[in-house]
């Protein structure tokens, strides 16, 4: 008799899918804001109790928005006393101001440090081409150099300062 009440007041998964008309994860979801723990039973076979779902059902008619004929009264209740309370409302401009305010600054610094980033990378850019440009000359200075030395080879001393210059064959 016992069984038979827990199984009348119990919902397996696919059930609480097809009350809430959603699908596993927002069920996890709904179930981490509400802070309920799905129960296993004897076999390990999860399920939900009749009073938790109702719970979720309130979650989630939170979550969308959705005003739910208990939850409306004690929600205009409290808005009620957040509007009548100027105090509250007067510290609540000053963090939105302070965040506000905070966060230009924080802007302001930010595309400061940036502007000069600009910069040093138009310079970085231009370093990197001019060492593009050196690196090729030195190598055309280099292969200048290899002719000039096997141009200079070619000549041999004669005596009294005289030089005569040798053939060179180029195998073709």
């Amino acid at each position: 008799m016992i069984k038979e009440k827990t199984n009348e007041r119990t919902l397996t998964p696919q059930e609480v899918r097809s009350i809430l008309k959603t699908d596993n994860k927002e069920i996890v979801e709904l179930c981490k804001k509400a802070s309920i723990r799905p129960k296993k039973n004897e076999k390990g076979y999860t399920y939900f109790s009749y009073d938790e779902v109702k719970n979720l059902r309130k979650v989630q008619a939170q979550m969308n928005g959705v005003s739910d004929p208990i939850t409306s009264k004690s929600t205009a209740v409290a808005t009620a006393g957040n509007s009548a309370n100027p105090a509250i409302r007067s510290i609540l401009n000053s963090l939105q101001d302070l965040e506000t305010k905070l966060s230009e600054r924080i802007s302001k610094v930010i595309d400061e440090k940036l502007e000069g980033m600009d910069d040093v990378v138009v310079e970085l850019i231009r370093c990197k081409t001019d060492n593009e440009t050196l690196k090729q000359k030195i190598v055309d200075l280099n292969k200048e150099i290899y002719q000039l030395k096997n141009e200079l080879n070619s000549y041999k001393s004669v005596g009294f300062g005289l030089y005569r210059k040798k053939e060179i064959y180029i195998w073709e």
